[in-house]
């Protein structure tokens, strides 16, 4: 069978979560429209005939701004140079700039195949679309193209059929049964996270973090206690909201996922902490796992 692992690479919000959803037919990366949404490397894994795919979702690199940013862009430069193919993910909506520069000076994706992934076509004129192709195409190559709406599962298939031309042959990684390698606390807290930035307004998105602070399993129902962390007071007070019913409605939301996730009853308690500049702090970067793996 053909096997292998796939990085999917870009700059921040140009569909990379919606593309691997889309890809193994189930949520295994959260999705807003907030830049940055994605702050850790998450693997989904499609299974299909003759092919196993593991894909590697990564945070989209930008310029960062904290050492948060730092770790982020980390883990995405190295995950491409352990893997068999590589995605770059193109937003064709946005004319090519300063971030896609940046991000072409800094990744080195000369060690595997690449797919450059011209995705939501559906937002941009084709005009458009081959001015950015023509770009791509002198910058790189060698490399394979391919049309997406990822929203829509448009070409998809075409570029699982590309993938497992590139890909070598080998084992099967991870059962049937499995899509993720990621455990239940993490996904507990994406969830949560997904809906507070989903609430939330612009000024908070990037300085929360969540933390589980405990699951008591063997409960009925599943009592999960989880902390959402933000910087300031005035933070807290909008994540909170007017007699507590933004963290209510937040709650709310996360439960309904989470019960989903686990199939069942599940009694979520949150809390709200202010840890100011967590995003510069090495020690809370580890805590709330967005530290890059030391090789």
């Amino acid at each position: 069978m053909k096997s292998g692992f796939v990085s999917i690479l870009g700059r921040p919000n140009v569909g990379k979560s919606t593309i691997l959803n889309s890809v193994i037919n189930h949520k295994v990366s959260i999705v807003t429209d907030k830049s940055q949404t994605t702050r850790d490397v998450i693997r989904g894994i499609y299974h299909g005939k003759d092919s196993q795919i593991i894909f590697i979702d990564t945070p989209g690199i930008h310029k960062p701004h904290a050492k948060l940013g730092e770790e982020m862009n980390v883990m995405a430069f190295s995950t491409a140079h352990d893997v068999d193919v590589n995605i770059l993910v193109v937003d064709c909506s946005r004319p090519f700039g300063e971030g896609d520069e940046f991000l072409l000076s800094h990744l080195d994706i000369n060690n595997a195949p690449l797919i450059i992934c011209f995705n939501k076509i559906d937002e941009a004129r084709i005009t458009e679309v081959a001015e950015l192709k023509k770009i791509y195409k002198e910058k790189l190559p060698k490399a394979f193209l391919v049309e997406t709406v990822a929203k829509d599962k448009f070409n998809i298939d075409l570029l699982i059929k590309v993938i497992e031309e590139l890909l070598p042959e080998g084992p099967e990684y991870y059962p049937v049964d499995v899509d993720t390698d990621k455990d239940d606390v993490f996904q507990i807290k994406e969830i949560i996270r997904e809906k507070t930035l989903k609430i939330l307004k612009e000024e908070v998105p990037h300085s929360i973090a969540i933390y589980v602070n405990n699951i008591e399993y063997d409960s009925k129902p599943m009592h999960i206690r989880a902390t959402i962390i933000v910087e300031k007071d005035s933070q807290k007070g909008i994540v909170i909201g007017a007699q507590g019913k933004r963290i209510k409605l937040i709650g709310q939301k996360s439960r309904e996922d989470i019960e989903r996730l686990l199939k069942k009853h599940v009694f979520l308690e949150l809390f709200v902490k202010v840890q100011e500049d967590w995003r510069n702090d090495e020690r809370s970067l580890e805590k709330f796992g967005y530290k890059a793996k030391k090789k």
